[in-house]
C-alpha cells in the first residue's frame, strides 16, 4: 500500500515541479522576451525599417566585405544588444538564403563574449564561472582568456557562417534542381 501511495504522490510531484517551471518561465523570460521585442520593434521604427533592412541588404550582398559584416559584425551587434535568445531575430532583415547562415553564426556567439560581457547570456554564465574557477586555482590572468575566448570566437562564427551558407547554397539549389524535373 506504501508502495502506491509513493508512486501516486511521486506522479503528482511531477506535474508540481513541471507547473513550477511553468510558472517561473511566465514570471521571468516570457515578460523579458516580450519587453526585448517592443524595444526593438520601437527602435526599428524610429530608425526606419528600410534602413535597417539596406543593412540586410548590404550584408548579403556578395564580397569580402559584406561577408564579414554578415558573420562576424552582425552578430556581435546582435548578440551584443539584444542578448540571447532574442539576437536572432536580426535574421529577419537578410534575405532568406543567408539566414540559416547568419543564425549559426549568431546562435555560436552566445558563449565567447562572457567573459567580457555577462550580460548577453546570463542564464549560461556558470560554464563561464566554472572555467574561470580553473584558470584562477591555476593562478592565471582570466582576462587574457576572455579575450582569447572572444578572438577565438569572432573566428569561429565567421568558419561557421561561411561553412553553413554553403551548405544552405547546395540544398537550395538540389530543391531548385527537384522542383525543375518536376515541372
Amino acid at each position: 500500500m506504501d508502495f502506491l501511495a509513493k508512486l501516486a504522490s511521486d506522479f503528482i510531484g511531477l506535474f508540481q515541479k513541471g507547473g513550477e517551471v511553468f510558472v517561473s518561465l511566465v514570471s521571468g523570460i516570457v515578460p523579458l522576451l516580450i519587453v526585448l521585442m517592443t524595444a526593438v520593434n520601437a527602435l526599428v521604427a524610429l530608425i526606419g525599417h528600410e534602413r535597417i533592412e539596406g543593412v540586410g541588404r548590404y550584408a548579403a550582398r556578395p564580397g569580402i566585405l559584406p561577408t564579414i559584416v554578415r558573420y562576424t559584425v552582425l552578430p556581435f551587434l546582435a548578440v551584443f544588444f539584444l542578448t540571447n535568445p532574442m539576437a536572432y531575430t536580426m535574421g529577419r532583415f537578410l534575405p532568406e538564403r543567408v539566414k540559416p547562415a547568419f543564425y549559426d553564426a549568431a546562435v555560436s556567439f552566445v558563449h565567447p563574449p562572457l567573459g567580457l560581457f555577462p550580460h548577453v547570456n546570463p542564464g549560461e554564465l556558470f560554464v563561464w564561472a566554472g572555467i574561470a574557477k580553473g584558470i584562477t586555482d591555476l593562478k592565471l590572468n582570466v582576462g587574457d582568456l576572455a579575450v582569447r575566448y572572444f578572438l577565438v570566437g569572432f573566428v569561429v562564427i565567421f568558419i561557421r557562417g561561411l561553412v553553413t551558407e554553403w551548405i544552405t547554397k547546395a540544398m537550395m539549389g538540389r530543391r531548385a534542381a527537384a522542383e525543375s524535373a518536376k515541372a
